[in-house]
Protein backbone atom coordinates (compact mmCIF):
# COMPACT_ATOMS: atom_id res chain seq x y z
CA UNK A 1 0.00 0.00 0.00
CA UNK A 2 1.54 3.20 -0.88
CA UNK A 3 1.55 6.43 1.54
CA UNK A 4 -0.90 8.37 -0.50
CA UNK A 5 -2.95 4.94 -0.57
CA UNK A 6 -2.66 5.16 3.33
CA UNK A 7 -3.17 8.31 4.40
CA UNK A 8 -6.64 8.33 1.74
CA UNK A 9 -7.92 5.10 3.28
CA UNK A 10 -7.20 7.22 7.07
CA UNK A 11 -9.11 10.03 5.55
CA UNK A 12 -12.19 8.07 5.15
CA UNK A 13 -12.06 6.30 8.47
CA UNK A 14 -11.90 9.98 9.99
CA UNK A 15 -14.68 11.27 7.91
CA UNK A 16 -16.62 8.07 8.62
CA UNK A 17 -16.53 8.44 12.35
CA UNK A 18 -16.95 12.28 11.93
CA UNK A 19 -20.79 11.23 10.97
CA UNK A 20 -21.86 8.99 14.05
CA UNK A 21 -24.74 9.78 15.63
CA UNK A 22 -26.31 11.53 12.44
CA UNK A 23 -30.07 10.52 12.17
CA UNK A 24 -31.24 8.43 9.65
CA UNK A 25 -33.25 9.96 6.90
CA UNK A 26 -34.15 8.20 3.30
CA UNK A 27 -32.11 10.44 0.48
CA UNK A 28 -30.49 12.39 3.34
CA UNK A 29 -26.62 13.48 2.53
CA UNK A 30 -26.26 16.32 5.68
CA UNK A 31 -23.67 15.22 8.60
CA UNK A 32 -25.51 15.77 11.91
CA UNK A 33 -29.23 16.25 9.82
CA UNK A 34 -29.53 12.69 8.38
CA UNK A 35 -28.16 10.16 6.04
CA UNK A 36 -29.36 6.90 4.83
CA UNK A 37 -26.76 3.85 3.76
CA UNK A 38 -26.39 4.78 0.08
CA UNK A 39 -25.63 8.34 0.81
CA UNK A 40 -23.17 8.00 3.72
CA UNK A 41 -20.73 6.16 1.68
CA UNK A 42 -20.91 8.64 -1.53
CA UNK A 43 -20.67 11.71 1.13
CA UNK A 44 -17.46 10.26 3.09
CA UNK A 45 -15.60 9.45 -0.24
CA UNK A 46 -16.76 12.61 -1.99
CA UNK A 47 -15.28 14.83 1.14
CA UNK A 48 -12.19 12.96 0.88
CA UNK A 49 -11.54 13.76 -2.83
CA UNK A 50 -12.15 9.88 -3.70
CA UNK A 51 -14.80 10.53 -6.26
CA UNK A 52 -17.00 13.37 -7.27
CA UNK A 53 -20.51 14.39 -5.57
CA UNK A 54 -23.03 11.87 -6.59
CA UNK A 55 -25.83 13.51 -8.39
CA UNK A 56 -28.97 10.60 -7.57
CA UNK A 57 -32.29 10.37 -8.74
CA UNK A 58 -34.79 9.54 -6.32
CA UNK A 59 -35.34 6.27 -5.00
CA UNK A 60 -38.31 4.64 -3.17
CA UNK A 61 -36.81 3.22 0.44
CA UNK A 62 -38.30 -0.17 -0.64
CA UNK A 63 -37.19 -0.27 -4.02
CA UNK A 64 -35.14 -3.28 -3.49
CA UNK A 65 -38.16 -5.11 -2.43
CA UNK A 66 -39.60 -4.81 -5.80
CA UNK A 67 -36.89 -4.85 -8.77
CA UNK A 68 -33.74 -7.00 -9.87
CA UNK A 69 -31.41 -4.05 -11.01
CA UNK A 70 -29.21 -3.82 -9.15
CA UNK A 71 -29.02 0.29 -9.01
CA UNK A 72 -27.08 0.87 -5.61
CA UNK A 73 -24.24 -1.90 -7.24
CA UNK A 74 -24.17 -0.21 -10.33
CA UNK A 75 -23.36 3.30 -8.69
CA UNK A 76 -20.56 1.47 -6.75
CA UNK A 77 -19.29 0.03 -9.75
CA UNK A 78 -18.40 3.41 -11.38
CA UNK A 79 -16.04 3.52 -8.68
CA UNK A 80 -15.02 0.61 -7.01
CA UNK A 81 -14.25 -2.73 -8.05
CA UNK A 82 -15.14 -5.99 -6.40
CA UNK A 83 -12.09 -7.43 -3.89
CA UNK A 84 -12.29 -10.46 -2.04
CA UNK A 85 -10.75 -9.26 1.12
CA UNK A 86 -11.79 -5.55 2.69
CA UNK A 87 -8.87 -3.26 3.95
CA UNK A 88 -10.01 0.29 5.90
CA UNK A 89 -12.06 2.27 4.15
CA UNK A 90 -13.60 -0.15 1.74
CA UNK A 91 -17.17 -0.96 1.08
CA UNK A 92 -19.22 -3.60 2.04
CA UNK A 93 -22.59 -4.27 0.34
CA UNK A 94 -25.38 -6.68 1.36
CA UNK A 95 -28.30 -8.36 -0.21
CA UNK A 96 -31.44 -7.68 1.37
CA UNK A 97 -34.88 -8.28 -1.09
CA UNK A 98 -34.05 -8.55 -4.59
CA UNK A 99 -30.92 -6.47 -4.41
CA UNK A 100 -27.23 -5.53 -3.10
CA UNK A 101 -29.08 -3.08 -1.03
CA UNK A 102 -27.16 -1.87 2.45
CA UNK A 103 -24.00 -0.42 2.54
CA UNK A 104 -21.21 0.39 5.22
CA UNK A 105 -17.72 1.44 5.31
CA UNK A 106 -15.27 -0.91 6.31
CA UNK A 107 -13.26 0.13 9.70
CA UNK A 108 -11.10 -2.75 9.94
CA UNK A 109 -13.54 -6.16 9.34
CA UNK A 110 -15.67 -6.96 11.10
CA UNK A 111 -15.86 -3.35 12.34
CA UNK A 112 -18.02 -0.77 10.07
CA UNK A 113 -20.07 1.94 10.43
CA UNK A 114 -23.27 2.15 8.51
CA UNK A 115 -26.33 4.55 8.68
CA UNK A 116 -29.29 2.35 10.01
CA UNK A 117 -33.28 3.03 9.53
CA UNK A 118 -34.93 4.19 12.90
CA UNK A 119 -30.75 3.95 14.24
CA UNK A 120 -28.70 6.57 12.70
CA UNK A 121 -25.17 6.60 11.67
CA UNK A 122 -23.69 3.52 13.79
CA UNK A 123 -20.72 1.35 14.55
CA UNK A 124 -21.29 -2.36 14.37
CA UNK A 125 -19.79 -5.53 13.72
CA UNK A 126 -20.61 -6.87 10.40
CA UNK A 127 -20.74 -10.18 11.27
CA UNK A 128 -23.81 -9.23 13.93
CA UNK A 129 -26.75 -11.22 13.50
CA UNK A 130 -28.37 -8.53 13.24
CA UNK A 131 -27.14 -8.05 10.12
CA UNK A 132 -26.64 -11.78 9.29
CA UNK A 133 -30.27 -13.16 9.95
CA UNK A 134 -30.97 -15.84 8.05
CA UNK A 135 -33.40 -15.23 5.04
CA UNK A 136 -35.59 -18.32 4.49
CA UNK A 137 -34.60 -18.70 1.02
CA UNK A 138 -31.27 -17.88 0.96
CA UNK A 139 -29.39 -18.81 3.96
CA UNK A 140 -26.81 -16.59 5.14
CA UNK A 141 -27.35 -13.25 3.68
CA UNK A 142 -25.06 -12.46 0.79
CA UNK A 143 -22.71 -9.49 0.65
CA UNK A 144 -19.54 -8.16 -0.85
CA UNK A 145 -16.35 -5.72 -0.78
CA UNK A 146 -15.50 -3.72 -2.73
CA UNK A 147 -12.50 -1.07 -3.50
CA UNK A 148 -12.09 2.13 -4.87
CA UNK A 149 -8.15 1.73 -4.38
CA UNK A 150 -6.39 -0.54 -7.02
CA UNK A 151 -5.10 -3.66 -6.05
CA UNK A 152 -0.54 -3.38 -6.31
CA UNK A 153 1.16 -6.37 -7.88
Amino acid sequence: MTDLEQNQRLAVLAEARSWLRTPYHHMGRVKGAGVDCAMLPAEVYAACGLIPVQEVEHYPMDWHLHQTGERYLAQVLRHAHEVATPKPGDLVLWRYGRCLAHGAIVLGWPQIIHAVNGLGVLLDDGDSPNILHRSRQRGQRERRFYSLWKEQP
